[in-house]
């Protein structure tokens, strides 16, 4: 059965959801607090409808004799001495008292019911993320690119529960989790896979497997689902590259020639390998960005502007400064420019 066929339910363990880090602390004293609710329910139902239970003592059931048969009732002990008389206290307790000591069981035993719980609550969380989950980025692979990849989006101010890898090594997908991302567990080749992703409603997919091949395919298989998404993707061999972009991807990074690249110019030139890296790291330095044009730069030249302009982008093509079609800022133009990036902690 395809993975989109399946309820929400069996997609625990496909379908990671980041988790909430929470004190134990305050995480018993939530159980404690739940517990007491429990307690103080049940007492205030025998204390108002007292004339329906019977004391072996027979002076009557008083507020503390009250909380004497919650506890003992909602701990199941169960001592016998004060017990539901009246046909509506018997009803109460069958209807009340009972659910309120399952409750309270709960509550304080949380712990033997632990997966139970956590399995519910993913799939709770699971599905409400399905129904909602639009314009996100699908991050195929979190290896080394991957990673690389998703510590940028994040550098560029991107939410992490608007992150979704995917990866078949679980170790991975626990680190990726570890962050805030929400995570599937499976091949991106698998257009079920994808799909439980999100990947028909996303606004890019990053292919970053470790295999040219797997690159391949993960691209021709995200294009069906996702016709207008931007996919861009790394291949480690230049002459693969005619393949990605055959297979749907927009953009094609060469990963082996670029690194190559850099390391040839770091033994003549290495302040401009570290140049290049400083623009290429988003949260510190200097960093390459786009923005939209403002209205008063409309006709002007983008080598004017105050900013450090690389290019222009228009209709979804890229001009360098120094083309003629870049002479003249447009309405709808995006400029390619270098920002200063203030870490949070100095700003």
């Amino acid at each position: 059965m395809s993975l989109t066929d399946q309820p929400t339910h069996s997609l625990v363990g496909v379908i990671k959801m980041p988790d909430k880090v929470s004190s134990p602390v305050r995480a018993i004293v939530k159980r404690v607090i739940g517990a007491l609710l429990a307690l103080l329910a049940a007492v205030l139902i025998v204390y108002f409808d007292r004339e329906g239970y019977r004391d072996v003592n027979g002076d009557g059931v008083s507020l503390l004799d009250s909380f004497y048969y919650a506890t003992v009732s909602l701990s199941t002990t169960g001592y016998g001495d004060i017990t539901p008389a009246s046909s509506s206290a018997r009803l109460v307790n069958v209807l009340v008292i009972t659910p309120l000591r399952i409750l309270f069981l709960i509550v304080l035993v949380g712990t033997t019911l632990e997966v139970l719980t956590e399995r519910s609550r993913q799939a709770m969380r699971i599905q409400k993320w399905r129904r909602v989950v639009r314009d996100h980025v699908v991050v195929v692979g979190y290896g080394t690119k991957g990673r690389s990849a998703v510590h940028a989006l994040l550098g560029d101010g991107a939410d992490p529960g608007s992150i979704v890898v995917v990866d078949t090594v679980q170790e991975a997908l626990d680190a990726a989790s570890a962050i805030g991302l929400v995570t599937v567990h499976g091949s991106g080749t698998r257009s079920d896979v994808l799909r439980v992703a999100g990947a028909a409603r996303a606004r890019a997919i990053v292919v970053a497997p470790n295999r040219d091949d797997t690159a391949v395919l993960v691209a021709l298989t995200a294009r069906e689902l996702a016709p207008k998404a931007q996919i861009v993707a790394s291949v480690r061999e230049r002459e693969n590259e005619h393949l990605l972009r055959q297979s749907g991807a927009d953009s094609v990074v060469v990963s082996s020639e670029t690194a190559g690249r850099l390391l040839g110019m770091a033994t003549a030139t290495p302040s401009v390998v570290e140049m290049v890296e400083d623009l290429l790291t988003p949260d510190k330095g200097l960093a390459i960005t786009e923005r939209d044009v403002e209205q008063g730069e409309i006709g002007g030249s983008p080598r004017h502007l105050p900013d450090i302009v690389l290019g222009v982008v228009r209709d979804g093509k890229l001009y360098r400064v120094d083309a003629a079609e870049a002479d003249a800022i447009e309405p709808g133009d995006r400029l390619l420019y270098v920002k200063k990036v203030t870490p949070p902690d100095e700003g």
